[in-house]
């Protein structure tokens, strides 16, 4: 568990998966689709079927849940690029349009990265998202993450084309920008 007053990131538990749920899977078009890699398809499950999935939730590693006093509002996870184990991007997720623009996504994506490098031994954590998605952008440039690609009208989404952006830091940068002062 890691946190910066009343915002906490940590395992998911048996208790937030209703929550979840309804963030996640109750609706077929949700509002927060719009941003998060809204050119794949996402579908709604019901509940009884999101349950069958519930032991890979449960204190899983790779996502965590965000909570605002106590309530889940998204989820941040990671993913190994390759078998390797050593390409690792973050992600993240405020899933109510009431939650954004209240600072909870970078103040998350931060606690989220020192547990990262606190925890694995890798030497770069990075982010890929969409040019359409500048809050993601904005999130990443003020954890201290540089423009490591951008890859030219691979996404298409509502008829228009948008370049894919890789966003990365290395593990040193993140020490300097974040050492005890």
């Amino acid at each position: 568990m890691y946190q910066d007053n009343e915002l906490i990131i940590r395992p998911i538990e048996e208790q937030d998966l209703a929550k979840l749920w309804e963030l996640i899977y109750k609706e077929d078009a949700p509002e927060w689709k719009k941003w998060d890699a809204p050119y794949f398809p996402h579908k709604s499950k019901p509940f009884e079927v999101f349950m069958e999935t519930a032991s890979q939730w449960i204190g899983a590693e790779d996502m965590w849940v965000i909570t605002v006093d106590e309530v889940v509002c998204g989820i941040v996870s990671y993913y190994f690029e390759d078998k390797q184990a050593v390409w690792l991007e973050l992600g993240i997720v405020i899933h109510e349009a009431g939650n954004w623009n209240k600072g909870i996504g970078t103040r998350s994506l931060k606690l989220w990265m020192d547990h990262i490098f606190n925890f694995l031994p890798l030497v770069r954590v990075g982010v890929t998202t969409w040019s359409g998605n500048e809050r993601m952008i904005r999130v990443a440039e003020k954890l201290g993450m540089q423009m490591e690609a951008r890859i030219r009208k691979v996404r298409f989404y509502e008829g228009k084309y948008y370049d894919s952006i890789r966003m990365g830091i290395l593990r040193e940068e993140w020490e300097t920008v974040n050492l005890p002062h």
